[in-house]
């Protein structure tokens, strides 16, 4: 489920980000979104009016699902870390050190 969510929201990001950037900016920025780059369409006002709309949708949906995974994904085991889990090369208990060997006795 969460991942379904993750990829929903994944697409419903680039979709933000795309409206975005096809609004008319007062600036001089990209502005694809103009009556020109339209044709006969739309016009210029129902150009806005669609992108404004679709921006408030899409910037609803990006909400309601970040609110919602974090709420799947609170508490759903222990705590994980980096930090905390084991190197790969090392072993997960401590050995005990060698015994060195007995002394040799001397012979005469």
């Amino acid at each position: 489920m969460t991942t379904v969510l993750l990829v929903l929201h994944f697409f419903i990001t680039l979709a933000l980000i795309g409206v975005v950037l096809l609004q008319r900016s007062e600036g001089g920025g990209l502005g694809i979104g103009s009556s020109q780059g339209m044709g006969s369409f739309m016009t210029g006002r129902g150009t806005a009016n669609l992108l404004t709309r679709a921006t408030a949708f899409l910037a609803v949906a990006f909400f309601v699902l970040s609110l919602t995974l974090a709420y799947l994904s609170r508490g759903t085991g222990q705590p994980r870390s980096i930090l905390d889990a084991p190197a790969i090369n090392t072993p997960a208990t401590p050995t005990a050190p060698a015994t060195p060997p007995p002394p040799a006795v001397p012979t005469n």
